[in-house]
């Protein structure tokens, strides 16, 4: 841990501190820039959150791609906590502009009204969002090629167990990000999820137990200073774990998941 954090990076620990954690272990002179895409993707995730209706989640992410843009063009920041750092980023040339309206764009899914519909639909959003994510870190970090695409795969899984452990989260908000093909499977529909949200544990765990198949197949090949873009994987592994037995993800990361974590940072592979 920093003996001091700027603004960004209190903010990043705050909102990720999954990501918070795994940042740590990239190179110094990295690390800001990182803080600073965790916060912008934590941005982009809350777009629909924070909105009363998909039209205005629709707005809030055109916002953010809007300040990329200025940023692109040379125009000055604009008044927020995030989008200055995230300006001061690009601007270096430390964050790639089309990663970061590619994960903007990826957002637009939890926006439709209808839900995601099919298995293929759910695959391609996790790698678009969570797997974009993956990508831009490791960019940033100086993976290129095929650690990139690796890179992108870990991310997925990652962001597949966010949404299964978020469940009940999300229909707390009216919302149900599981395929309506998978549900569908299992007899259920949305509506059903945000009513009863412990109904979907069987589509949970299905979903789960395929992620954590792929997940435990992958094995990012990365420059040493990138091994931070790939360790929200360890994460993933152990939480798609838990999630295909049926078991509860705590609501903070125990010293186990952060053991593990530390492990794989230091070994320099995850």
């Amino acid at each position: 841990m920093p003996s001091t954090l700027s603004p960004i990076g209190a903010f990043a620990r705050t909102h990720d501190p999954d990501r918070f954690l795994c940042a740590l272990f990239a190179p110094a002179e990295r690390r800001e820039a990182l803080f600073t895409l965790i916060a912008f993707n934590h941005e982009l995730a809350r777009a629909r959150e924070a909105a009363r209706t998909p039209m205005i989640a629709l707005i809030r992410l055109q916002w953010w791609r809007d300040a990329v843009e200025e940023a692109t063009t040379g125009k000055p920041p604009r008044r927020h906590e995030v989008a200055g750092p995230l300006h001061a980023a690009i601007t270096a040339g430390l964050l790639d502009a089309a990663d970061l309206h590619a994960m903007a764009d990826a957002r637009e899914a939890e926006a439709e009204e209808e839900g995601i519909p099919t298995d293929a639909a759910f695959a391609t959003y996790l790698r678009a969002s969570a797997g974009g994510f993956a990508v831009a870190v490791g960019r940033l970090l100086g993976a290129t090629g095929p650690g990139l695409a690796a890179l992108q795969e870990a991310g997925a899984a990652f962001g597949l167990a966010g949404v299964l452990r978020s469940t009940a989260a999300l229909a707390s908000q009216g919302r149900c990000l599981l395929p309506a093909e998978a549900l569908a499977a299992e007899g259920l529909a949305a509506e059903a999820v945000i009513a009863d949200p412990a109904s979907a544990a069987p589509v949970v765990a299905t979903l789960a137990g395929r992620g954590l198949e792929r997940a435990r197949s992958l094995r990012p090949r990365l420059p040493r200073g990138a091994i931070a873009a790939a360790l929200p994987l360890v994460l993933a592994r152990r939480d798609l774990r838990r999630l295909a037995r049926g078991q509860p993800i705590p609501p903070t990361r125990g010293v186990a998941d952060r053991l593990a974590v530390t492990a794989a940072g230091l070994l320099g592979r995850a």
